[in-house]
């Protein structure tokens, strides 16, 4: 496993659209299915990239896994300024913070082993505890839907122990 880029990320301002959800009632492909069609009236947004977004209620979210434990899930782009915002989206800012920025090659299904590999081994071993603020993954043009060759970037949010 590669190990990641710790970055402190600015504030990013994002509209998109939002489904409450869990691992166990997943509406991911509902989400984007919803989000994609109207993304291009979004204005103002600073790049080509999307933003899975996930929200969990606590930091104990993963150590008390329930498969049945409700989320928040986003698919959005990035704004340079909120304005404008279509009636059908809703806005997000992410607070600025400190991430793990690991790289992932692979498709959906790998995501969960990949996931606990982070949580499970990586953070306790790191030096850092996890933040609760958004996680996200950065699909950007190398993002394939579905494909074995497609890259991303999921951003974990971590704090320094203390």
């Amino acid at each position: 496993m590669t190990e990641p880029r710790i970055i402190t990320l600015s504030q990013t301002q994002l509209v998109g659209h939002k489904r409450t959800m869990s691992i166990a009632n997943n509406k991911t492909a509902q989400l984007w299915q919803g989000f994609m069609p109207l993304r291009n009236q979004i204005p103002n947004k600073s790049d080509d990239n999307y933003y899975s977004v996930e929200i969990y209620p606590s930091v104990d979210f993963f150590s008390q896994f329930n498969p049945a434990a409700e989320f928040e899930k986003w698919a959005a782009v990035k704004v340079n300024e909120i304005a404008d915002v279509p009636e059908s989206m809703e806005t997000l800012i992410i607070p600025s913070g400190l991430y793990a920025v690991f790289p992932f090659k692979g498709v959906p299904a790998d995501v969960p082993q990949f996931l606990q590999y982070v949580l499970g081994t990586w953070l306790p071993q790191s030096g850092y505890a996890l933040d609760n603020r958004p996680h996200f993954a950065l699909m950007g043009e190398k993002y394939i839907n579905n494909d074995p060759d497609s890259e991303e970037d999921f951003w974990i949010p971590v704090q320094g122990r203390y």
